[in-house]
């Protein structure tokens, strides 16, 4: 990925990782497109970068991608960067009496569904250009599990397989297929409190080090993982997945 000259659409790209990575993308000299379901927040980022395109986008309407990408197509013939940002985390009990599927059902629905609805709608722009790139954020978690977000940490490993395949079956075409896979930063997804957690990664920080990665090719296998993430990534290969799935999740 050149890290200027684009046009980018991030979803989910109002808060968080994707509004931090969108105002760091349109830093470096890029069109930049946000897309979110919240209009005060697209309103905000609007009035905060005016020469940032803010969208309406409900990832959890299914032809809600494929009607925007009409739009886009119009609007921006140009795109050539995607990043499929959007996502929700919630806790899950499924000890308890009263459990139910609901909160699974949700989380499959943005974190799965909506990525792969963004992909489909898409792609064929992407494919359209010399060169152009399909990022979606997955995360460390998909690799060792915390175990009270089992839904959402078995999503983004959904979405790491998937992406691999990806990768694989648009290797002879002008699509780079990445994925980014972040720590545990601050932001608010699974809360307000995460946001101010001295055990969380500074957002900041985190983008920074994206934009590094980003800007020299640092990432193989089209994977953005932070070194001290390897650890887990590799816990499998290295024979420590045990002890370390034991210290994430004490009895």
């Amino acid at each position: 990925m050149e890290m200027t000259d684009n046009t980018i659409l991030v979803t989910g790209g109002t808060s968080g990782i994707g509004r931090a990575l969108a105002e760091a993308l349109h830093d470096r000299g890029n069109r930049v497109i946000v897309t979110g379901r919240r209009h005060a927040l697209l309103d905000a980022i609007a009035a905060d970068r005016p020469d940032i395109v803010a969208l309406p986008l409900d990832l959890d309407d299914s032809r809600g991608p494929a009607r925007l990408a009409c739009d886009i197509r119009i609007a921006f013939p140009e795109l050539n960067v995607v990043i499929a940002n959007a996502g929700i985390s919630r806790a899950e009990d499924m000890a308890v009496d009263g459990w139910s599927a609901a909160d699974a059902e949700a989380i499959l629905q943005t974190n799965v569904l909506g990525v792969l609805r963004t992909a489909a709608a898409f792609l064929p722009i992407l494919k359209a250009q010399p060169r152009s790139t399909f990022m979606a954020t997955g995360s460390a978690l998909a690799f060792l599990p915390r175990a009270d977000f089992p839904s959402y940490c078995a999503a983004k490993a959904f979405l790491h397989s998937w992406l691999v395949s990806l990768r694989h079956q648009l290797r002879e075409t002008p699509v780079e297929v990445l994925e980014l896979s972040p720590p545990y930063v601050r932001t608010e997804l699974t809360g307000v409190a995460q946001a101010t957690d001295p055990r969380a990664m500074p957002l900041a920080d985190y983008v920074g080090e994206v934009m590094a990665m980003l800007e020299t090719r640092n990432h193989p296998r089209g994977e953005l993982l932070l070194e001290r993430d390897h650890p887990r990534r590799f816990a499998e290969r290295d024979g420590t997945y045990d002890s370390l799935f034991a210290a994430m999740n004490p009895d």
